[in-house]
């Protein structure tokens, strides 16, 4: 059976496609065979990515490892069962086509609550939460007392997390391992920042979940979606010599990849 990640935020900006994408990307030049899936079915940044990345291995003639990205199938009234839901009749065709020829599936969930993400969430096996560093996104994972800064109790985010892991525990499957990613950790507001790390510790005691350090706010990454390359392509494009803010960046992606302890994984890039 592949492994499904699942990359999910009901908040938009928060580096989802930029996490998929490098994750992707990573397993896939580790040799890995990575299935791909955009559930937000409007936007398609995680799509766009991989798209754009196949445009420009047809333009430059350099081949670069790849995911294999599906779009949702369609699907007619007649093929539903009585009472099926059309978006889980959809999800769940992609994900078994992928799965015969796939060690991972990766699937990028909308920024907002849907029917699919919610599906998609009872799926993973691992669960990335991208976060940006301040309590703003903090909110849709709990509620905080203003003065005292202490949680109150999980939010609506939090709640959907712990309704999926009912509903694999009731099939049978095994927990959720799922880790909070704090991207766009600034060099400045100390104070906040560590205001903002405090409540995450404390939130991930209660309610099960792993921090860990992901992507600085660089502008390589906005950069680097156009052509569809990621931190771990330079070198095979032609760019030899990478700056300091570049091998920050790309350390933060080793970084990641070990944090996740994906089975069979060995970092070694």
């Amino acid at each position: 059976m592949a492994h499904i990640i699942v990359v999910g935020n009901e908040k938009g900006g928060s580096g989802k496609s930029t996490t998929c994408m490098h994750v992707a990307t990573a397993l896939a030049r580790m040799g890995f065979r990575v299935g791909a899936l955009d559930l937000d079915l409007r936007q398609k940044s995680f799509g766009r990515y991989i798209e754009n990345r196949r445009a420009w291995i047809v333009r430059s003639g350099i081949e670069l490892p790849t995911p294999d990205y599906r779009d949702l199938p369609e699907v007619g009234a007649e093929e539903l069962q009585p009472g099926e839901n059309a978006f889980d009749h959809r999800l769940s065709t992609a994900v078994a086509a992928l799965e015969p020829v796939s060690d991972f599936i990766i699937i990028d969930c909308p920024g907002s609550h849907t029917r699919l993400s919610q599906v998609a969430h009872s799926l993973a096996d691992t669960l990335i939460t991208p976060l940006n560093d301040s309590f703003v996104d903090f909110d849709l994972l709990a509620r905080v007392d203003p003065e005292t800064g202490k949680v109150k109790g999980p939010s609506i985010y939090s709640e959907m997390v712990w309704n999926a892991r009912q509903l694999r525990a009731q099939a049978g499957l095994k927990p959720i391992d799922w880790i909070v990613l704090r991207n766009r950790l600034g060099a400045q507001q100390m104070h906040n920042k560590k205001k903002v790390g405090a409540a995450l510790e404390e939130l991930s005691r209660r309610i099960g979940f792993r921090v860990a350090p992901g992507f600085s706010e660089r502008v390589i990454f906005r950069e680097l979606f156009p052509r569809g390359l990621t931190l771990l392509d330079l070198k095979d494009t032609g760019v030899d010599q990478l700056n300091i803010s570049n091998v920050a960046a790309r350390q933060e992606v080793r970084d990641l990849m070990k944090e996740l302890r994906l089975p069979g994984v060995q970092v070694d890039f």
